[in-house]
């Protein structure tokens, strides 16, 4: 005779949405496992082909004046990303004040350089203040840097009717485009701060090219807390423009350090947050 097995009193049935959602879950930590891994396969491939030693000079080579000039021109940008998102999101219908953007932009910074993904940061900022705001304002700094370095690849004469146009279109196009320009110039400072403590053997007009392909591949979500493809990319474009491999990585490490060190500031609005 078959047996009837019914659910016990006061042992409630997982419903459909909880399975969804562990699901969901489990399928968003194996995205995760799977942008981190990729990161740190391309540094594992980098220290196997190159060896421990640009790492170690890409470290020694971070002086304390370009830490200086990093913190510096990273307030500058800091300043034009976070009012960009806060125009955008004015336009969006959602007031977001300058003082809460700039805090919470430097915020994010932090966490995108230390955590795992390289997106984390983004993320709590769209979970705080509104999806829509934060994805319309990276879009918008992504199709900018995008466009700067096509112009910069284009050969001779040709680069500097490309920036040309660039300049035009960001002129055309409003404060955001602007801003947007503006923030990846000086990302770009940094870069050649990181480049001449290193003392590589090429000229700024070399690197400025260079830099800009390096800042394409620090915004690919494959990495572990940024490293990975931007150290990959630096080590090909160096290479390609008549460099070393082993300049490229020393450079791209000097970078992601002065880069990381110049979000700290957004520790005092973590700090400032927890105890609130």
């Amino acid at each position: 005779m078959t047996q009837v097995l019914l659910p016990r009193a006061g042992v409630p049935r997982r419903s459909l949405r909880d399975l969804l959602d562990h699901r969901s879950t489990s399928a968003t930590v194996r995205r995760r496992v799977l942008k981190v891994a990729c990161g740190a396969v391309v540094l594992g491939f980098l220290v196997w082909r190159l060896g421990t030693g640009p790492f170690l000079d890409g470290l020694r080579a971070t002086t304390p004046w370009a830490v200086l000039a990093a913190l510096v021109v990273t307030a500058g940008t800091t300043w034009c990303s976070a009012k960009r998102w806060s125009l955008v999101s004015a336009k969006l219908g959602r007031e977001l004040p300058m003082r809460t953007a700039y805090a919470a932009y430097y915020r994010s910074q932090l966490i995108n350089s230390t955590v795992p993904g390289g997106v984390v940061g983004d993320v709590h900022r769209a979970y705080r203040h509104g999806w829509r705001g934060v994805v319309w304002e990276r879009v918008l700094g992504q199709v900018v840097q995008v466009a700067v370095v096509g112009a910069l690849l284009l050969p001779g004469g040709w680069r500097w009717v490309g920036l040309g146009a660039v300049l035009l279109m960001a002129l055309a196009g409003g404060a955001v485009l602007l801003l947007s320009t503006l923030a990846v110039a000086g990302h770009l400072v940094v870069f050649l701060v990181a480049a001449q403590s290193v003392g590589v053997d090429l000229t700024p007009l070399q690197l400025v090219p260079i830099g800009a392909l390096v800042l394409l591949g620090a915004a690919i979500p494959l990495n572990v807390a940024g490293w990975g493809p931007r150290e990959g990319v630096a080590v090909w474009a160096f290479t390609a423009f008549g460099s070393t491999a082993a300049a490229g990585l020393t450079v791209s490490v000097t970078f992601g350090v002065l880069a990381t060190v110049a979000t700290l500031p957004g520790l005092v609005v973590v700090l400032g947050g927890r105890r609130g």
